[in-house]
């Protein structure tokens, strides 16, 4: 059963975005899913209210998006700000990335990553 705060549109959009993710998606897919043994459980593509997030661990009420050409235009930033208050309405912090940063350099990423992450994850040795 769908969840009644999404629109069957945005849930059909999101679906179908998983399928086509873009190289810079897919690369920041497989660093996230390098934090999944310590307990981060990103979803790709997620419907939030209005919006589809790129990725978002919904219990740490975290996204983290891969932003393209599309956000470097006025229109795109207009979009981006107007998303990213609507999530923070929701109690959500979001990390941006251009596809440039994860694509050359996926180490910086990981790094950045683990430092915005730590206090949610699962350290070695800890419970």
């Amino acid at each position: 059963m769908p969840h009644s705060n999404i629109d069957p549109k945005t849930r059909n959009r999101a679906r179908s975005l998983r399928r086509e993710l873009t190289k810079a998606e897919r690369e920041m897919w497989d660093i996230l899913r390098q934090f999944r043994q310590r307990g981060a459980r990103f979803r790709r593509e997620t419907p939030i209210g209005p919006y589809i997030a790129d990725f978002a661990w919904l219990a740490a009420r975290l996204v983290v998006e891969v932003d393209g050409d599309s956000h470097e235009t006025e229109a795109g930033r207009k979009h981006d700000v107007r998303r990213d208050a609507y999530l923070r309405s929701q109690g959500f912090k979001v990390i941006r990335f251009d596809n440039d940063q994860v694509i050359d350099n996926p180490d910086y990423i990981a790094v950045t990553l683990e430092a915005h992450l730590t206090a949610f994850l699962h350290h070695e040795g800890r419970s």
